[in-house]
């Protein structure tokens, strides 16, 4: 059994704010309204990516760009997208977090455990939402890392690794990572963090996340307190 973790990091849509494909279907729009069809399938595949290579992949594999044109169309796409996310996320009132997370989060701290954010959003979409759900204002995140402040976001280790330097945990064991995406368990995967938990109440299923490593696979993050009790500090 792994030991107690001294951080937590969660994903944002679809962990940790509720999403009812509000991603899927800007990414989608965004691509369409730029010549390029892709389905709600297309879209979940490279979801949880940073979202300007997930847009990279889904223009790649879904247009006839030429190779040469295709890194500035991506960028092109990526700042149209950013347009309508942000403008989405600052006027949406539906905007809401999954039910227990704040609840969750409080329970953890209360444990002990840190509670971090990393995220395949930019820093600006990522500080919208954030504010809006008032967990700045709640003091309730130790770290938030966005795709675009590090190297390489998810499926690789990066940001895992900066919500490290950022909360003063130095073995990866001690962390804990949780996500709705193949690519949150393929960045635990891929920093060795010593629980990685996957959550059916976002964009995959059990069955779509199951083939990926992992340590759990759990109906919500409200599940988690649960699984920690009693653990070992």
């Amino acid at each position: 059994m792994a030991k107690l973790p001294k951080v937590v990091v969660f994903d944002m849509a679809g962990t940790t704010v509720h999403d009812e494909d509000y991603v899927n279907l800007c990414l989608q729009e965004t691509l369409r309204a730029a010549g390029v069809e892709v389905t709600r399938d297309d879209v979940n595949l490279v979801m949880g990516y940073p979202k300007p290579i997930a847009i990279k992949l889904l223009i790649e594999r879904r247009s006839d760009v030429a190779p040469n044109r295709l890194d500035e169309r991506a960028v092109e796409v990526h700042e149209e997208f950013l347009i309508r996310m942000n403008s989405f996320y600052e006027t949406e009132p539906s905007l809401r977090e999954i039910e227990g997370t704040t609840r969750t989060f409080t329970e953890l701290k209360a444990m002990g455990i840190k509670v971090a954010l990393d995220t395949g959003f930019s820093r600006p979409t990522a500080d919208i939402i954030i504010g809006r759900l008032g967990w700045d204002a709640a003091h309730l995140l130790d770290a938030t890392v966005t795709s675009d402040e590090v190297a390489k976001g998810r499926p690789h280790a990066d940001m895992i690794y900066r919500v490290m330097e950022l909360t003063g945990v130095t073995d990866s064991a001690d962390v804990a990572k949780v996500g709705d995406t193949p690519s949150d368990l393929q960045e635990g995967t891929a920093a060795a963090c010593g629980w990685v938990i996957g959550v059916t109440n976002g964009s995959h299923t059990e069955s779509e996340l199951t083939p990926f490593p992992h340590t759990h696979i759990l109906a919500g993050i409200h599940m988690l307190p649960e699984l920690f009790a009693g653990v070992r500090p």
